[in-house]
């Protein structure tokens, strides 16, 4: 139906006659004269209608916006001052000889131009509309460039496209599975998986050596800016590698990504020591452009006669830092009450500050409610943090967690808030992840997942598992982690070593990874992978500030769909095939409140 797209069009196609087909973006009547601005998915082209030509002005002349039109007409260059170069088609026009309604369209719910402002929540429910405008379509386009990348390169390296189930069982996170019922099996249900791990380690137990997907996961949790109930990996595994091979071979991708999409070549890829990063940052996935660091100074603060302070730094679980802010005292107080409020979120009683005012004056060049309670100490805590007239220090001091998250994200929220990035790409890889953590009971957990090796042996596991390091890595740019990965576990004695070690007894270990168990027995090979979150990859190769944003249907934060108004009821007959009975609320009544 169509010769060009309208994006498509220039300079150098004056004269000849095309057919366009698209949606009005915009219409302006000029004297007589119609101009339709016409749309497309690569762009938008300037039409114009001549009175000359009665049929195709009198169907331009009741087009609407959104109305779906093919216009058969000549190129020409745009006349002399009517030109606009901050335009791609913005040299030319088309000259309509024939105008044809496809469509007509009702008044859309919002504007699609550059200065149409409407809430998320309308967006979702018209999203088709939403997509059309071209920051929308450019997401899409960009994503599918990504992906199309990511395909040539894993190939190029031979890697292998094979799809894993999405119809599994149940994970031991099982809280977190969407759960299908099966018709056939009563009583018994699927699990939508959260990634492909054990299907893509037993490829690798089949001998298919290398394997990739671009795979679609499920998890139902909690959900952020950078978490969806349904997202994309890109998935990988190969065989006969170890750390290094797995971590060249991505480094490579995604350098080469930045590279072909962006025209960006990134930095080096330091290695940081997941200690080293929580203890410099409070975090796991720092964002290394923020040139501001935490600063352990429990030492100082044991004695002092301040309990918020001393008590935290003589305990086993406590913790002190110190963030210091160059140029940071010109915060106001009502700025300092919002940070406040803001590490809040994270735990924290509070937050203690300190501005130096000026600093060879000693205490009475210090602004600070606690400044009273730092006699002795001064000299050598400003020492100690490179502090100079200007600055400000925040403190956190508590267990060792909340102040590593609240202080972590505070710095995080700093850097943005001050505009103190050095730099528009910031890539490392965290790497000696802990094997386990442990709950407030003391209970152990993998910390990744528990077919992740351990850097010891099983003997060395099960006596300290406490403190005991996987094969693990994380990569991690601008502070959001682009992907996780490990050398997996290949041995069937190390496997039940650590399930061991989680608490999980042989007859549930059979029970439910039984299949992996009895694999490992015949052979497994040394192995590993990645898998990088492609949503928060897009998003971060767009600039946009969600995930939301990258996606063609995303739900909402609470896990709705708004446009299909999904999750939905289902009839009793239906239910009732798949034998489940749903449980009544019970019913308030006034004599029960």
């Amino acid at each position: 139906m169509r010769s060009h797209y309208c994006g498509q069009l220039n300079e150098t196609l004056v004269g000849q006659e095309v057919t366009l087909c698209g949606w009005v973006h915009r219409r302006r009547d000029h004297g007589g004269v119609i101009f339709l601005d016409m749309r497309d998915r690569d762009g938008i082209a300037q039409v114009v209608v001549d009175p000359d030509t009665q049929d195709a002005f009198a169907t331009a002349d009741r087009a609407r916006s959104e109305f779906v039109l093919r216009i058969r007409g000549r190129i020409r260059l745009r006349p002399e001052g009517t030109q606009n170069p901050n335009m791609p088609t913005g040299m030319i026009e088309v000259l309509a000889k024939d105008v044809e309604v496809l469509n007509s369209a009702a008044t859309p719910p919002f504007q699609l131009d550059e200065h149409g402002k409407v809430g998320e929540e309308v967006r979702l429910k018209h999203r088709y509309i939403d997509l059309r405008r071209p920051e929308m379509i450019d997401k899409l386009r960009l994503r599918s460039r990504i992906t199309h990348s990511v395909r040539a390169y894993l190939e190029s390296q031979g890697f292998l496209d094979i799809e894993t189930p999405i119809l599994t069982r149940a994970t031991p996170e099982g809280a977190r599975d969407y759960l299908v019922p099966s018709r056939t099996h009563e009583g018994h249900f699927f699990a939508l998986p959260q990634s492909p791990q054990l299907f893509k380690q037993l490829l690798m137990v089949a001998g298919l050596d290398r394997y990739y997907q671009i795979a679609k996961c499920f998890r139902d949790e909690d959900l952020r800016a950078d978490r969806q109930p349904e997202f994309t990996q890109i998935d990988l595994e190969a065989s006969f590698v170890d750390e290094d091979a797995i971590m060249g071979i991505t480094e490579r991708m995604i350098r080469q990504l930045f590279q072909e999409v962006l025209e960006v070549e990134l930095a080096e890829f330091p290695r940081m020591p997941y200690a080293e990063a929580i203890q410099r940052y409070g975090s796991d996935k720092p964002d290394l452009r923020i040139p501001l660091e935490l600063v352990d100074v429990d030492d100082l603060m044991k004695d002092v006669d301040f309990k918020v302070f001393s008590g935290p730094a003589n305990a086993d679980d406590g913790r002190v830092a110190a963030l210091k802010v160059s140029g940071g005292a010109r915060l106001s107080r009502k700025e300092i009450d919002e940070y406040t409020r803001f590490v809040g979120i994270y735990g924290a009683k509070g937050l203690a500050w300190i501005k130096v005012n000026e600093r060879a004056k000693g205490l009475e060049g210090l602004q600070s409610p606690i400044v009273k309670f730092m006699d002795g100490i001064v000299e050598a805590l400003l020492n100690r943090l490179g502090a100079e007239d200007g600055d400000i220090i925040f403190f956190g001091a508590d267990k060792t967690r909340i102040v590593n998250e609240a202080i972590g994200a505070l710095r995080v929220r700093l850097g943005e808030d001050l505009d103190l990035y050095t730099r528009a790409w910031a890539p490392l890889w965290v790497v000696d992840f802990p094997m386990f953590e442990a709950d407030d009971a003391g209970r152990l957990s993998a910390l990744h997942h528990p077919f992740t090796a351990p850097s010891c042996s099983p003997e060395a596991l099960k006596d300290d598992p406490a403190n005991a390091l996987s094969r693990a890595y994380d990569m991690v740019l601008n502070g959001t982690e682009l992907g996780g990965g490990s050398i997996r576990i290949h041995d069937q004695g190390m496997q039940r070593t650590v399930f061991e070690v989680l608490g999980i007894g042989e007859a549930e270990a059979e029970e439910k990874f039984g299949f992996l168990l009895d694999a490992l027995r015949f052979g497994a090979p040394p192995h590993g992978g990645l898998a990088f979150g492609l949503d928060r990859l897009v998003m971060l190769m767009t600039g946009a500030r969600t995930i939301r944003e990258v996606i063609a249907f995303p739900k909402t934060q609470s896990a709705a769909d708004l446009m299909t108004d999904a999750p939905g009821e289902v009839s009793a007959e239906q239910l009732k095939d798949l034998n489940i009975r749903l449980r009544q609320k019970a019913r308030v009544t006034a004599g029960d409140e």
